[in-house]
């Protein structure tokens, strides 16, 4: 084999171990739609994150986001947020959103010419996922009416918020 096939040869298979290496999670975003935009009691949209053994030096923002029309009838959301680590049972947190200020403004981004509000809201700063393996997050409507009118999608969105202290990042 001459110099350049064998340099070619070393370059490829380079590439190859660097691709098989997990990929490290700096974000997750997934956004699930609501069934004819009104969210039944039974209708709770799962969300699998996966944290490989690398990601658990680090601290973690975690959002809600909820996109709904201008006709929603109240200015917050209450949900029951289920979380599941890996290898352990699920923990129910009720969580309230708020959406409207008090004057009744929505507080989200309009979009559509302002008939459709989304919103990025924080239910956890610097949680820790400190075991690898698959969260499961399971959100369920937990407002009086049912269903509840006008809710488009709902989404979880978890991004980096830094190392935790005393930690070393795993390459």
């Amino acid at each position: 084999m001459n110099k350049r096939c064998r340099m070619m040869v070393v370059a490829g298979m380079l590439l190859a171990a660097a691709s098989c290496q997990p990929l490290t999670m700096d974000t997750y975003e997934k956004n699930l739609d609501i069934p004819g935009h009104e969210w039944a009691y039974a209708d709770k949209p799962v969300f699998e994150v996966t944290v490989q053994p690398q990601d658990t030096a680090y601290l973690y923002n975690i959002y809600v986001n909820v996109r709904h029309k201008d006709s929603y009838p109240y200015s917050n959301i209450w949900l029951l947020v289920h979380t599941q680590f890996p290898g352990e049972k699920p923990v129910a947190q009720r969580v309230e959103l708020p959406l409207a200020d008090m004057s009744g403004k929505w507080l989200g981004s309009g979009l559509d010419g302002m008939y459709v509000y989304e919103h990025r809201i924080p239910i956890q700063q610097h949680a820790i996922l400190n075991k690898p393996g698959t969260y499961k997050f399971t959100f369920e409507q937990n407002m009086r009416q049912n269903p509840l009118p006008d809710i488009m999608n709902v989404g979880l969105r978890i991004e980096k918020a830094g190392l935790r202290k005393n930690e070393k990042a795993i390459p």
